[in-house]
């Protein structure tokens, strides 16, 4: 009886102990939380916006997918925005229907267009491209063998490159998207290959050639050590399929420093995929338009841009002109594509009423 006693007693004192360290890790760990969010903000606000020079991304088979006239959109976006910088993907399965039967002309209307207004084209190469499901190898090559795959890819860029090193407002060549980051339908990185696409380019032409990485989910040291240029993508709202959407926790200073561990590998960096759009898993046509422009507002447009010349970059391009387009033309809601011109048409130099707002973000939403 006095054995079972001693045993309650035992326990009755290493109970609140237990309690007492958990309410320590609690607390510390609440403290930690709440100095990096403060420090993030702090982050957020310090230092002055620079200047950037901002352009747009376009993708046709994007604008198409979404039910529009890509040329239509296209226009619009010389025209109406007055966008002056403008990366193009060259998209395999596009530009090659048939082995060794090359049809440009899509492209090639593309990059007339901007030089009829005087707007430069970054024109991108290589299997792997911007935009869902980014690898884009035509119907004759699925299932090659993966050494005559690759050089048939050398191949399709040699192509390309020859074809349009006699335009002269292409100012870079991208070659591959993001291609040390594991997303999309393609195979695993390699290094090897993106190499020698790289080192054909720099053969063939002698503008810069740009090599992209994830802004967040990367060192961004294997596409330094590569290209000329570095191109690193820069979300704030993203979406994970364990915790839904939630609120990136990285500040400009954050770029900051890596781009200062790097610089002395490139001669710029530059935002290659600013986010103007929402991460939305399923699609837009799933998605309600209030939810869409909740995610991405106007306002949030504004922050954005902001946290990007917060960044200091020498330029940004935005991810999503084509979504604007489609808010303005099909669902009556001009607000982002109203915001985006008065933001282009300025220069960049509208600064958003609140930098740093995040209230209205569905943090942590299933």
């Amino acid at each position: 009886m006095a054995e079972i006693s001693q045993k309650k007693y035992r326990k009755g004192r290493r109970l609140p102990a237990k309690r007492g360290l958990l309410v320590t890790f609690v607390v510390i760990a609440v403290l930690a939380v709440g100095l990096f969010f403060a420090d993030a903000i702090t982050s957020n606000l310090s230092g002055p916006p620079q200047h950037i020079q901002l352009g747009a991304t376009f993708s046709k088979p994007y604008a198409e997918s979404l039910g529009l006239d890509w040329k239509a959109v296209y226009t619009a976006m010389l025209d109406d925005l007055l966008v002056q910088r403008i990366r193009v993907p060259a998209y395999w399965d596009n530009i090659e229907p048939e082995p060794g039967v090359y049809d440009f002309s899509d492209v090639d209307w593309q990059v007339r267009e901007a030089a009829k207004r005087g707007a430069q084209i970054v024109l991108a190469v290589g299997r792997k491209l911007p935009r869902w499901p980014e690898c884009r190898v035509p119907a004759w090559a699925t299932g090659m063998d993966e050494t005559l795959l690759r050089a048939r890819i050398l191949g399709m860029i040699e192509r390309t490159v020859k074809h349009y090193s006699e335009f002269p407002n292409i100012i870079m060549w991208q070659v591959e998207n993001e291609p040390f980051f594991p997303f999309g339908d393609c195979p695993e990185p390699d290094r090897a290959l993106l190499k020698q696409e790289v080192q054909l380019v720099h053969a063939l032409d002698n503008r810069p050639v740009m090599v992209t990485e994830s802004g967040e989910l990367s060192t961004w040291i294997n596409a330094a050590t590569l290209g000329d240029v570095l191109g690193i993508s820069t979300y704030r709202v993203v979406w994970d399929k364990r915790l839904g959407y939630l609120y990136w926790p990285i500040t400009p200073a954050t770029y900051r420093g890596r781009a200062a561990a790097i610089r002395g590998f490139v001669d710029d960096i530059i935002v290659s995929e600013l986010q103007a759009e929402p991460w939305v898993p399923g699609g837009m046509e799933n998605m309600p338009v209030d939810e869409q422009l909740r995610l991405l507002s106007p306002q949030r447009l504004l922050d954005n841009v902001d946290f990007a010349r917060r960044i200091g970059f020498s330029a940004a391009y935005f991810w999503g002109a084509e979504w604007w387009y489609w808010l303005k033309t099909v669902k009556g809601h001009a607000e982002l594509w109203d915001t985006a011109k008065e933001i282009i048409q300025g220069g960049g130099e509208i600064f958003p009423t609140s930098p740093a707002s995040s209230a209205s973000l569905p943090v942590m939403r299933p």
